[in-house]
């Protein structure tokens, strides 16, 4: 596996799997001598905690149907 020149690289998609590393997951970097660990940053909150904070944060007194109806006007 190559380092990019922006210092960066792929995990390989079963690790990823195994270890449950979604986009926007956190990891971190664990040197230990000549050795480098990657590990899955523990205190990380859920990304379905993330979106518990947003409900109810909107304003906008309107229905999903008139909202919708504004995305789709030409």
């Amino acid at each position: 596996m190559k380092v990019t020149t922006k210092g960066q690289v792929t995990i390989p998609v079963d690790i990823r799997k195994k270890l449950g590393i979604a986009p926007d997951t956190e990891v971190d970097f664990v040197q230990e001598g000549d050795r480098v660990i990657l590990v899955k940053r523990k205190n990380a909150a859920p990304a379905s905690r993330t979106f518990k904070k947003l409900r109810g944060v909107a304003t906008v007194k309107m229905t999903t149907d008139e909202i919708m109806a504004l995305t789709r006007e030409v």
